[in-house]
């Protein structure tokens, strides 16, 4: 029981250091007009009604476009260098 116990806290204690396999990548801001005319093509097809304004590169080569919807609304699509949708927000 004990042992248990103590295998089960080092493991708990491991997660939380560690955390889940969440990888912490850098994000760094750059201008609109330095996102890559296909990557903007496919940001503006992903999410037709908005206006961008912010974009990112993240250090794994990915981009993050954001701006607003025509209801206010903040959106955002992160885009592989491929060109395919990573996650749209």
């Amino acid at each position: 029981m004990r042992a248990t116990f103590l295998a089960l806290t080092l493991a708990a204690t491991g997660v939380g250091l560690t955390g889940c396999g969440d990888v912490m990548v850098a994000k760094t801001a750059i201008e609109l007009k330095d996102v890559p005319p296909d990557i903007l093509a496919v940001a503006k097809k992903t999410l037709p009604d908005v206006t961008f304004d912010t974009a990112w590169k993240k250090s794994n080569g990915h981009y993050e476009v954001r701006g607003k919807a025509k209801n206010g609304k903040v959106r955002e699509v992160d885009i592989r260098p491929d060109g395919s949708v990573e996650e749209v927000e």
